[in-house]
């Protein structure tokens, strides 16, 4: 064993868990890669080829790597334990009327176990992974931050990783830009993965129709929910639509309904199969309830404290005073913000550093809508 130690490379078959890798064997690590196939997407009857890190060619590529490095590498199938929790989950989400990030659930529930479960096997003391997340130990916390490339930045979908998974991760990647990891696999002789289109879908949806994968999944459910209502906010009836969970909050495209005027969904009530179609300021609210909490920087949250609080992993963050009520974390934020969608998770930052994060449970509106008047309630 190297001295510095033996870690689990998670190798997609991309540019950045391979620079991961390719960065962690020249710095002196005893690398191990392993690729995960997750799901075989012939068996869900999708009409696109097969793309992304389950695909055969992904798989072959990360393999390559491996052999030109000179270290191991494994394929370990984990579809049986992938479907159970995260497709499963993906489809009883949205027959809820809720929205799920089934990245999120993967990473908390199946790809951390999983790598951990294959380094113990493999007496690594680390694992490492190519998202764009830096991490660093302050006053007995393992604590996520910020990658330094911001428009790259995924520590967004690591807030449900707990502190025992985080102490043996390592993101490689997180401390430098696209560009420099682009250069890096150019100067290395990897051109071709340097070149290697992105991908942004669902790595089991890779045609990017969650609806049709709905429909194929469970096709009874969604058939007895089409031709439910769409309501104005005051009930009025304004058409038909598909069934509710073909439909999520802050939908404009795609709503199938013409009123002369721009609408979005702002609301779902799968008790009713009604979608809720309003204006854009009738999208806005300014609180919202949050569950299964998560926390990384601290080990409680007080009586409560101020952050940026990010509701979906595109969005740019928002001031927001966070408190516990129970088991929720009631969020009030200091301006209104656009389409908090339930199912989707609320990420609290203190700076660049991630506070923790749960599932959006609802929204609503308060009364107090500036930060004076937050703040004189709240404190």
């Amino acid at each position: 064993m190297s001295k510095n130690g033996r870690v689990l490379v998670a190798m997609s078959g991309g540019i950045d868990s391979t620079v991961a890798a390719v960065m962690l064997h020249q710095q002196g690590y005893e690398v191990i890669g392993i690729t995960m196939k997750t799901w075989d997407y012939a068996t869900a009857g999708g009409s696109k080829k097969e793309t992304g890190c389950c695909s055969l060619d992904s798989i072959n590529d990360a393999r390559a790597v491996a052999v030109n490095m000179g270290f191991h590498h494994f394929i370990v199938d984990i579809r049986d334990e992938f479907g159970d929790w995260v497709i499963d989950n993906f489809v009883e989400e949205y027959l809820a009327g809720r929205t799920p990030n089934p990245c999120i659930m993967c990473n908390t529930h199946i790809k951390w176990a999983a790598l951990l479960k294959r380094a113990n096997a493999l007496d690594c003391e680390f694992i490492a992974t190519g998202h764009y997340a830096q991490k660093r130990y302050e006053n007995e916390r393992y604590i996520i931050s910020k990658g330094i490339d911001e428009n790259k930045d995924q520590s967004y979908v690591l807030w449900g990783l707990p502190q025992d998974s985080l102490a043996r991760t390592m993101f490689p990647v997180g401390g430098f830009h696209k560009p420099d990891i682009r250069k890096m696999a150019t100067d290395w002789g990897y051109d071709e993965l340097a070149q290697k289109p992105e991908s942004y879908e669902i790595c089991f949806i890779p045609d990017n129709d969650y609806r049709g994968f709905l429909a194929r999944r469970n096709p009874q459910a969604i058939a007895a929910l089409d031709g439910g209502n769409f309501v104005s906010p005051d009930g009025t009836i304004l058409g038909k639509h598909r069934g509710f969970p073909f439909y999520t909050i802050g939908q404009r495209k795609g709503l199938g309904i013409a009123l002369g005027k721009p609408v979005f969904v702002v609301d779902i009530d799968p008790n009713t199969n009604t979608v809720v179609l309003g204006n854009l300021d009738e999208l806005h609210r300014n609180g919202m309830w949050v569950r299964n909490i998560n926390l990384i920087k601290y080990p409680t949250l007080g009586d409560g404290m101020d952050t940026i609080t990010k509701i979906r992993s595109h969005h740019a963050g928002a001031p927001a005073y966070i408190h516990p009520d129970g088991d929720l974390v009631k969020v009030e934020f200091m301006i209104p913000v656009d389409a908090i969608t339930p199912g989707q998770s609320a990420v609290f930052y203190e700076g660049n550093d991630v506070i923790g994060g749960g599932h959006i449970v609802s929204s609503f509106i308060v009364e107090a809508a500036n930060t004076q008047q937050l703040s004189a309630i709240n404190h």
